[in-house]
């Protein structure tokens, strides 16, 4: 997981309306600290592995995947991610804002809740996740044509192709995959 990404869940994680929609059915105690180590400058495998866990584990439940997908419904918890995405992404602003223009379409929040109600899309994310953190490029891009057969994944990426959220990933990856090089 990204840790800008993991450091703005922890944003949004701080608003007490998000931590009230969850209370009732996670450990909060555990998801903040797990949150916080992966917003660390390295946070290590392990703890990647873990919240990869966690995360698959509450979206397998349907009353946990069902209450995280409507507090993305909420424009309160969008503003905070959409703020801590801006603010632990100044050196990527088009990407941040990008996320979070998709975020704001309604069309892209019902896509998002139609690939994560399918049993078989979620299974082939938690591949290729799994995929990302063991650094394996070319099963992750297995994985990821896999996942293009689903009608409501490949609406999902038209959704943020419109906004800009592809575009702007490719262009921190070439940035990224440059600097590597020199």
């Amino acid at each position: 997981m990204d840790r800008h990404f993991a450091k703005a869940l922890l944003f949004a994680w701080n608003k007490p309306a998000f931590r009230e929609g969850l209370q009732h059915l996670i450990d909060l105690d555990e998801v903040t600290s797990l949150l916080a180590t992966l917003a660390g400058d390295s946070p290590h495998g392990e703890a990647q592995q873990r919240g990869l866990q966690l995360l698959r584990s509450a979206l397998e439940s349907d009353e946990i995947r069902r209450a995280v997908l409507l507090l993305i419904d909420d424009a309160s918890i969008r503003e905070a991610i959409g703020q801590g995405l801006l603010a632990e992404m100044a050196d990527r602003p088009g990407l941040a804002g990008a996320v979070r223009s998709a975020l704001d379409d309604p069309a892209v929040r019902r896509e998002i809740h139609a690939a994560l109600e399918s049993p078989r899309v979620r299974s082939i994310i938690w591949a290729a996740a799994d995929s990302q953190l063991r650094d394996r490029k070319w099963t992750l891009a297995r994985y990821l044509i896999g996942l293009m057969r689903h009608r409501s994944f490949r609406r999902l990426v038209r959704g943020v192709a419109r906004h800009g959220v592809l575009r702007e990933a490719w262009r921190d990856w070439r940035r990224s995959d440059s600097a590597r090089r020199h």
